[in-house]
């Protein structure tokens, strides 16, 4: 019996050579990439001593895809939108569809008061302000040194 050594320089798990760059080409392909990427909104939470603002940059929506809920202390942001080419005169060879979603949660804190949030889509933002409380506002005061 004859022993053959086994190149694992290159890939490292492979049971198969060349196994691992099959797969690695095929899920960074832009076509199977594009579609096994979550697309959640970057956002933006700032704190001024009246309110707390979260900015979510979703560009290409209309306010009616948006739909903002509160449970307890968490606050829902969520969008669902589908887009279907119905143009009947012509004969499809390929005909694709448009559907997407996202939601984002965010856990308000003691402070806020959920009775009191504003929301407005400009400019392919969403701005939310929770306002707080008003036993929560910051209160600044000078203090006199003796």
């Amino acid at each position: 019996m004859s022993m053959v050594k086994w190149n694992t320089e290159k890939n490292n798990n492979a049971l198969v050579p060349g196994f691992n760059d099959i797969l690695e080409n095929l899920f960074n392909d832009s076509f199977v990439a594009d579609r096994m990427v979550s697309r959640v909104p970057a956002v933006n939470i700032s704190e001024t001593p009246e309110a707390y603002h979260i900015e979510l940059a979703a560009p290409g929506l209309k306010k009616q895809d948006f739909k903002l809920s509160t449970e307890r202390n968490l606050l829902t942001v969520s969008v669902e939108q589908r887009a279907e080419n119905t143009e009947t005169q012509k004969r499809y060879n390929k005909r694709e569809f448009s559907y997407s979603s996202f939601v984002r949660s965010f856990t308000l804190p003691d402070t806020a008061d959920d009775s009191r949030i504003e929301a407005v889509y400009n400019d392919g933002v969403l701005q939310i302000d929770v306002a707080k409380k008003e036993e929560a506002k910051m209160v600044s005061r000078q203090i006199e040194i003796k």
